[in-house]
């Protein structure tokens, strides 16, 4: 049972979408086919690889993407702000710079005001696709296929507690926006998940599908040397949300645990005093090798001098897919055919007012 505090919060993201559903706040829809990559609670679900698994799906099919994004924690000059891949990370934030360093072909733009960066965004590539990261609150854009992400807590343990009771941003009935459904789960918790999810996620008669993130190997952050194993013991970076599920990950890949992990705070901005820190490490350790993930290699090897004597690795993830108990195939094979049936392209209609 929601707490009083817990059900005003709700009652109110439900006004704030009645709010916006009436056009009784601005609105802009784009002018080409718009998917939103969102989630319902508060935290990571693997928005970022997704997008990044999105926007290169696009690429494949000679699209030009733009991707809008707030840019958490991003410092930029001025905005709207288009993230080049040698940006400095202060100004476009980690998780845009890997965007825009993994998918050369797209464009990711910074705003907060996406109703301000997607009109500008038009303007200036005119892209065959627009995607919103962490779109599924960002209600002033208008989307043609909202694809909400969910971890095995949100159906289970997690089902319906909105803050300040639990990580949901908003109650059960905000699902019914969603067009699809990911739920970031291996084989093993989606049997386990199974019954769950039928009987809390059907009422919304929506398709929904399994993926998850897997290790493809590492890549030296100097040379851009890849391999698939290290013979020497490591040490283990991270600066994500979920920190365990790093180390397990990073534990399955080299069939070996980290010397140790040193776990900093989410989107946590490295400096020259970490490096000695880890480098100290290292040495009472006595490892020459050091893993952290992407989201942190885009921070760290700014700093990195090349007389260093550490050997930095990026834990490389892709996304993997399983077919869907409802039927619908793969997600791969369900966009494709959404793809087809896409919105027409519309009009151009005026900016709104971003303030």
């Amino acid at each position: 049972m929601l707490s009083l505090p817990a059900k005003l919060y709700a009652k109110l993201m439900s006004w704030r979408e009645a709010t916006y559903s009436g056009n009784r706040l601005p609105r802009w829809r784009p002018c080409a086919p718009c998917i939103s990559v969102g989630n319902i609670r508060w935290g990571g679900t693997g928005k970022t690889p997704f997008c990044q698994w999105l926007l290169h799906w696009a690429e494949s099919r000679n699209l030009r993407p733009v991707l809008l994004t707030r840019g958490y924690k991003a410092q930029p000059p001025y905005l709207p702000y288009l993230v080049r891949p040698d940006a400095p990370v202060a100004q476009a934030g980690d998780e845009p710079l890997l965007l825009a360093q993994s998918a050369p072909g797209s464009h990711i733009i910074v705003d907060p005001k996406r109703i301000r960066s997607g009109p500008w965004a038009w303007k200036q590539f005119h892209p065959d696709l627009f995607v919103l990261d962490d779109g599924f609150q960002h209600l002033p854009v208008i989307r043609d296929l909202d694809l909400v992400l969910l971890l095995p807590d949100d159906v289970d343990q997690d089902w319906n507690k909105v803050v300040p009771s639990g990580p949901w941003r908003e109650g059960t009935k905000a699902l019914a926006r969603a067009d699809v459904f990911l739920i970031k789960a291996d084989e093993q918790a989606c049997i386990k998940l199974r019954p769950l999810i039928e009987s809390r996620l059907k009422r919304f008669n929506k398709p929904y599908f399994f993926f998850s993130l897997e290790p493809c190997g590492l890549t030296d952050l100097s040379s851009n040397q890849q391999t698939q194993i290290l013979e020497r013991p490591y040490l283990l970076i991270s600066g994500v949300g979920h920190p365990c599920s790093v180390e397990q990950t990073a534990t399955n890949l080299l069939s070996a645990t980290p010397r140790k992990h040193l776990a900093f705070a989410d989107h946590y901005a490295f400096r020259h005093r970490d490096l000695h820190r880890i480098l100290h490490e290292a040495q009472s350790l006595k490892v020459a090798d050091v893993v952290c993930t992407a989201k942190d290699a885009v921070k760290l090897k700014p700093l990195l001098s090349p007389e260093t004597a550490l050997r930095w690795w990026r834990l490389n993830m892709k996304i993997v897919f399983g077919p869907s108990p409802t039927n619908q195939g793969y997600f791969e094979d369900w966009l494709e055919k959404w793809w087809e049936k896409r919105p027409v392209p519309r009009a151009y209609s005026p900016d709104p007012d971003p303030d």
